[in-house]
């Protein structure tokens, strides 16, 4: 048994019950399939050139579901990374269109209804902590009842921001919930060479916050330790959430991990892939048929057939690339502009076949 999954094993907690109202278990499945199956599409979309970078996320689903189907969606704000967005379903079937379009390179891509609290998805590691501790700050300085969840990869974790924004939501007692999703790569840097601790949960001790360590495998588990953690956090302060689990792909469609993941590792990894272990789970306690199965993999393939459609169809304006970089165009900026315009044949910038939007950016 390798380290991360006799980690992920201890992780487990022995209270947590694996039955789950079925309700319930119907939506955390749902998600995790339709994040699954998302991200698939993605993958597919961008060998055909049809989106930019995508982050796959396999291995990773309970944690994305677990922990945002614990969120009062109506109090607490997200503040996401890339790698999760797939599994923010309960945000709605508008944020996931607009994923589609982040991932696509579309200037709307990223950004949330107005009625939800979500954050546009941050890149570089661990800038967005210290915004997440101010808004958790902002939170409670207004008497508020939610919580500032922020999702991580543990190669964050060594980033200054990651300390900075932790200690300063200690020692305010701000309440963030800092999920750190432990895959056991940061690209290709493994977890032993990441950090000299113990666990990355045994870093909150040093600003005061409070750690947990969970089987990130396991939604229910997750959910239920999202859940404490929240409640915590808006009583006492910040947490840090550590969830064990394991990418069972490529960090990025740039990566090739056959390079650098071991294979017996991977194949132990993917025997405990978190939908086929939930779904293991519920038909063990009667809760979950294979016909249950099949009735949400029909349902979420016709769901992200409109969730692309919707978002491809949404045609991109080149020359929105160059807008909210200054007020005006610099000399190299607007030389850039009609380079785009041109390598397009098209001397307003468009493309995708749009037409120009009335008032639009010149």
């Amino acid at each position: 048994m390798t380290d991360l999954v006799r980690d992920a094993v201890d992780a487990r907690s022995p209270d947590v019950d694996l039955g789950v109202d079925r309700d319930l278990a119907r939506v955390l499945m749902t998600d995790m399939v339709l994040a699954r199956r998302l991200s698939e599409r993605l993958w597919n979309l961008q060998r055909q050139g049809k989106v930019t970078t995508v982050t796959p996320i396999a291995g990773h689903e309970a944690a994305a579901v677990g922990v945002v189907r614990a969120l009062d969606l109506e109090v607490d704000w997200i503040v996401p990374y890339y790698r999760e967005l797939v599994g923010f379903a309960a945000v709605g079937d508008d944020y996931l269109t607009s994923v589609v379009k982040y991932w696509r390179g579309h200037p709307d891509g990223g950004r949330a209804p107005e009625s939800a609290r979500v954050l546009p998805p941050q890149i570089s590691l661990a800038s967005q902590i210290p915004q997440a501790a101010g808004l958790a700050w902002g939170i409670k300085l207004r008497g508020g009842p939610g919580v500032a969840c922020t999702f991580i990869g543990d190669g964050a974790t060594s980033e200054g921001d990651f300390y900075e924004g932790l200690n300063l939501a200690g020692v305010q007692r701000a309440p963030l919930v800092v999920v750190v999703v432990n895959n056991g790569w940061a690209i290709s840097t493994p977890t032993s060479r990441q950090t000299a601790a113990a666990t990355f949960a045994a870093k909150a001790e040093a600003v005061g916050a409070r750690g947990m360590r969970i089987d990130g495998t396991d939604v229910v588990a997750v959910h239920d330790a999202a859940a404490e953690a929240r409640a915590h956090a808006v009583a006492h302060g910040p947490v840090l959430l550590e969830l064990v689990t394991y990418r069972l792909g490529a960090h990025t469609n740039s990566d090739d991990p056959t390079r650098y993941v071991p294979a017996d590792e991977l194949a132990t990894w993917r025997a405990r892939d978190p939908i086929e272990q939930f779904r293991a789970v519920l038909a063990g306690a009667d809760q979950w048929s294979d016909s249950d199965h099949q009735r949400v993999l029909d349902e979420v393939e016709g769901r992200v057939d409109r969730l692309i459609d919707a978002a491809l169809d949404d045609p991109v304006d080149a020359r929105r690339a160059f807008d909210h970089v200054f007020d005006a165009d610099t000399p190299r900026l607007a030389a850039q502009r009609a380079d785009l315009a041109s390598r397009h044949g098209d001397p307003t910038g468009l493309v995708d076949g749009a037409q120009p939007e009335t008032g639009g950016a010149s």
